[in-house]
Parts: structure tokens; sequence; C-alpha cells
């Protein structure tokens, strides 16, 4: 037998995305070295499109207003209409919902992403258009935590079958992150200050109430200075709520910054106080990246993420006394804050490196079409 008799076809794949981000890039370029025949089709916006292109991985551009877009469900059956693929992968809602339709009548396997927990319910209509379709045949989460609610999800007979559930870390790699330091001088902060850093969206389940009440609740011989990034600045509350401590100019609102990461790197430690709805925050692995201690909240695969004692603290949501003592045992001992540091970059390393998700999912995609 010869060898191309002998060896089995790797499934072609079609990835559905937007603006991907480093992680899913690699991924993408990670299989197509494993010799997987991948195409992706992606908004031509993002940071990674050119990079994808000269990898020779882009099929053609496509940025998809909401799950009904036209223009992108037919760019998506057109691509399916050549034949060279047996499994769609979708990488969003609005990804999915068009490439079942696009996909109807057409032998593939649907695969969807999940990266957060909620809004999937099976008395939600849109979720029957997404995760809930019949014809998804797997939904790949981000975190246990999230494969665990979609298992969770009932009404009457009606559940997911847990042979359709599977967790996949969305894998990094630590030379992605070496980016200097950033000098916080810039926010009127002293070069010895003991600087917490916390990036996030301004929605209220991020929990920065909760991370400023527990700044209120610190002795007043205890100085930390907080450095808040993102589009935070403009919430008025929150802003009141910081002027009610005893020493509001030590908070520094940065507005959204490209550097980020950088910020997060200039610090001591870095918080993430959500509430609820988290998979596997980038904002966290980037600061354990840089080996910045991380304090979370147990909620969604934070706690997959950070081992509480070890590389980081993990604490209950929406519990300031639990935060502020935290925050409380890193400041006292600087000796453990240096070891957990470098044990969580050690654990990005080792736990959740892009390498081990492209052997994964390949090996997914591979089971789902039968194949060893």
């Amino acid at each position: 037998m010869s060898e191309a008799q002998s060896t089995p076809k790797l499934p072609g794949i079609l990835c559905l995305t937007d603006k991907c981000d480093r992680p899913e890039s690699e991924l993408f370029i990670g299989l197509k070295k494993k010799g997987f025949p991948l195409a992706v089709l992606a908004n031509p916006d993002g940071a990674n499109y050119e990079r994808l292109h000269r990898a020779g991985l882009i099929a053609g551009p496509m940025a998809l207003r909401n799950r009904f877009d036209k223009e992108g469900t037919a760019a998506i059956r057109k691509e399916l209409e050549t034949g060279r693929y047996d499994v769609v992968h979708a990488f969003n809602p609005r990804a999915l919902a068009c490439a079942l339709r696009a996909s109807r009548g057409v032998s593939v396997k649907i695969v969807a992403y999940r990266g957060v927990i909620g809004n999937i319910s099976y008395l939600n209509p849109e979720s029957w258009i997404t995760f809930l379709h019949p014809r998804v045949d797997l939904i790949v989460s981000v975190a246990d935590a999230i494969r665990d609610y979609l298992a969770s999800l009932r009404f009457l007979w009606m559940r997911l079958r847990p042979s359709k559930l599977v967790t996949v870390y969305k894998g990094h790699d630590l030379s992605w992150y070496r980016d200097t330091p950033a000098d916080l001088r810039e926010f009127d902060i002293p070069a010895d200050a003991f600087t917490v850093c916390c990036t996030g969206r301004d929605v209220p389940r991020k929990g920065f109430d909760v991370l400023i009440d527990a700044l209120a609740r610190l002795p007043p011989d205890v100085v930390i200075h907080l450095l808040l990034v993102g589009d935070l600045d403009r919430n008025e509350a929150v802003r009141q709520q910081v002027q009610t401590l005893s020493h509001p100019e030590r908070v520094h609102f940065t507005g959204f910054r490209r550097d980020a990461p950088a910020l997060a790197a200039a610090s001591d430690v870095f918080v993430l106080p959500s509430k609820e709805r988290e998979g596997l925050p980038r904002a966290v692995i980037e600061a354990m990246s840089y080996g910045v201690a991380p304090i979370v909240t147990d909620v969604g695969g934070m706690p997959e993420l950070v081992e509480s004692g070890v590389s980081g603290l993990v604490v209950p949501p929406a519990d300031s006394q639990a935060l502020s003592a935290a925050l409380l045992e890193l400041y006292h001992d600087r000796g453990r804050l240096k070891q957990m540091g470098q044990n969580a970059r050690r654990r990005i390393e080792t736990n959740f490196h892009t390498s081990q998700t492209v052997e994964q999912m390949g090996m997914i995609y591979c089971k789902l079409m039968g194949q060893n």
C-alpha cells in the first residue's frame, strides 16, 4: 500500500471569525503548519488580518454586521460550495448563525466556540439559531466552567449531550509579551509606590465598585495606588465613589489604552473583581505572562487559570472585605508576592501554551470526522 493510500486525509476546515486576536491567529497558523487544509474568512480591519493573509490562510474578507447578514452568509455558502471543507468552525455567535444558514444541504460538521458564561437559554429564540441549533455538532468552551454551564441547561426533556461539549484553553506564548513596562510616573504614581492594576470594559459585572470599596477598607497606613485601565473614565458613578475615599488622588483613570499590557507589567498586582460571566480573561493572562501576581474572583474560568495561594489569589465575588484582605496580604509579604508572580508566569508557559491548543484542536477535528 502506498503512503498516500495509508495516510488518512486530514479534514478541511473553514474558520469563521471577526477581528481575531493573537491566540486565535496562532491557532490557525499552527494548524496549517500541522498540515490541516485550513482557510479563514475574517474581518479585513482586524490587526492580524494581513498576517493571516501572508500565511496563505485568508479565503476572503468577511465583516458580519449581525446574525442575519446576507452578504456574509452568501460568502460562506460560496466557499462551502467549493467542496474543500469537512468542518466549519465559527468563533462568534454571528458567524455561527450565518454558517448554519449557509451550510443547509452541505455535508459539513459545525463547530461553535463559546468564551463566556450566560445568555443561552432554551426559552431564548436567538439561542436556537446559534448554540442550541440541532445541527451544531460540537461546542468548544474556553474553560471547564463554561462547559459545565452549557451542560446544566435544561428545559423539559431537552439538554445538550455531554459528548457535544469539550474544553480547549486558549493558548498563549510568553514570547508575545515583551513590552517594556510602562513608566507610571505619567499618572503621578511614585516610582516606589505599591500599584494595583485593573483592566476592563465599563460594564457592571466587572465589579469595579467592589474593588473601590475594598480600598476603602484598607488600614490608613497602607498606601496603595490603583490604576483603572479602560473606558471606565466615563463612568460618573465610579468617579463619585472614588471621591468618597480618604485618598481619591491614589486612583488613576487612564482611559482606553493600547499599551494596557505594559501598564499591567509595571504594576505589583493585577486585580479582576468580576461578579459573573467570565471565561479566561485575556487581561489576567497578559498580566501573569509578565510575572504579575493576580487577584481574581471565583467566577467562570478564573479559578482554572489562577491556582489560589500558588500563582495568585482567588476570592469570592462581590466580597470587598475578602478582596481587601487579599490586597493587604500581598502588600505586607513582598517575598510571597514575587514568588506568586513567578509562578503565574510559569503557569501560562506550562498549562496555557499555544502549542497545546493547536494539538488539542487538531485531535478534535480528526475525531469529529471519525479519524484516529
